[in-house]
């Protein structure tokens, strides 16, 4: 099959999409499909991956929020590019504009939209929460929900990354909803890479032991990701069991993260470790890895700790509760800085690692498992 993703939160400067991207380059030519991206960009361009692996830019504003970032203004364009390729089908990776304008588009192949946000999580429900019920924030809401619907209508299935969206999607009357979890490197994370005297240098940043216990959190200075809820729940959670906090990450939050960690000895901030070999030795040396964002569509770092063996300490809403799941490790009420405290109070008190690292589905896994969906609906369109 040849497929076209059409991208809008692709950044070449990182992120968790980009990341889910580079595995699609390279995977799906592996098993057989060619792969084309539509990016917005600063100009039109065509960067080769390789044999049937190619991302394609147009020209397109940039996003006011977050300048990383672009959108797709120009659907005349988009729509030229597609019909040019002529694929057999399109994925799309935002539920917005993007998502309209391949709605629109007069082309033959088949259709799926990948849930790779969740705006009600991370917004609608995050600001109304704590003086609105969430059915009646839905309510609020239903503009939104009735484009969801319609774009249900249109594409042939919606594709979520974890039971608690899909679940809201298909009692809000979305149409075709399907559960593909997302892979994970894991021939790069693993309990191998557990390095006890790496544990010993992190918790001594903290100004603390080895005795004492090592949580790592990773991911982007972000709103939606509550860092200064989990570095006051640590700071909690420290004048009960000696616990360290290494949060790794960027983003327009760093200033209120750092006034939030103030003067703690036990929760140091870095930058972000992009080299994975580096990152995986992290993981697999925490005792824990923490995680404050009910929003997530997946929590790629909570599933790579579980393949590195890593208990996870998680929200019980969101992409990131899975992965607590089977013994994978503690969950706590979402949103909510004392349950969290409590969690963390918890483990530290009765540690223990992730038991089941070999049952993460590895990122080849998830892309046999999609294709193979996405060549039944194709196969069943031509029979028809």
């Amino acid at each position: 099959m040849k497929i076209v993703d059409v991208c809008a939160f692709y950044s070449p400067h990182g992120g968790g999409v980009r990341t889910y991207i580079e595995q699609k380059l390279r995977i799906g030519p592996q098993l057989g499909h060619e792969i084309v991206v539509i990016v917005p960009g600063e100009t039109h361009e065509v960067i080769e991956r390789g044999p049937g692996a190619r991302i394609l830019t147009l020209p397109s504003p940039r996003f006011p929020l977050d300048r990383k970032y672009g959108y797709f203004a120009d659907e005349p364009a988009l729509h030229a590019v597609l019909d040019a390729e002529r694929p057999d089908v399109v994925e799309v990776s935002s539920p917005w504009r993007s998502a309209s304008m391949v709605a629109r588009w007069r082309g033959s192949a088949r259709r799926s939209l990948v849930m790779h946000a969740d705006p009600l999580s991370a917004y609608a429900y995050r600001w109304f929460a704590p003086l609105l019920s969430r059915s009646s924030i839905d309510r609020g809401f239903e503009r939104y929900w009735e484009h969801l619907r319609q774009l249900g209508g249109v594409f042939d299935m919606t594709v979520c990354a974890n039971h608690d969206l899909a679940g809201r999607l298909r009692d809000g009357g979305v149409a075709g909803v399907r559960v593909h979890s997302l892979g994970v490197e894991t021939g790069v994370f693993s309990p191998e890479c557990r390095d006890l005297d790496l544990r010993g240098r992190l918790l001594a940043q903290c100004g603390l032991d080895e005795n004492a216990r090592l949580l790592v959190a990773a991911g982007r200075l972000a709103p939606e990701k509550r860092w200064p809820m989990v570095v006051d729940a640590v700071a909690a959670a420290s004048l009960h069991t000696p616990v360290g906090l290494v949060l790794f990450g960027e983003g327009r939050e760093k200033r209120a993260i750092r006034s939030a960690i103030g003067g703690n000895p036990h929760v140091r901030l870095f930058e972000s470790e992009h080299d994975r070999t580096a990152f995986a030795a992290i993981l697999a040396s925490a005792d824990a890895v923490a995680h404050g964002c009910e929003a997530e569509t997946f929590c790629m770092v909570g599933a790579e700790a579980r393949a590195s063996g890593t208990s996870v300490i998680v929200p019980d809403s969101g992409g990131a509760a899975d992965h607590a799941r089977n013994g994978g490790g503690l969950t706590y009420k979402a949103a909510n800085r004392f349950s969290l405290t409590n969690a963390v109070v918890k483990f530290c008190e009765h540690p223990r690692r992730s038991p089941s690292p070999n049952s993460v589905v590895s990122n080849v896994q998830h892309f046999e498992g999609l294709f193979a969906d996405y060549g039944r609906v194709v196969r069943n369109s031509q029979a028809a």
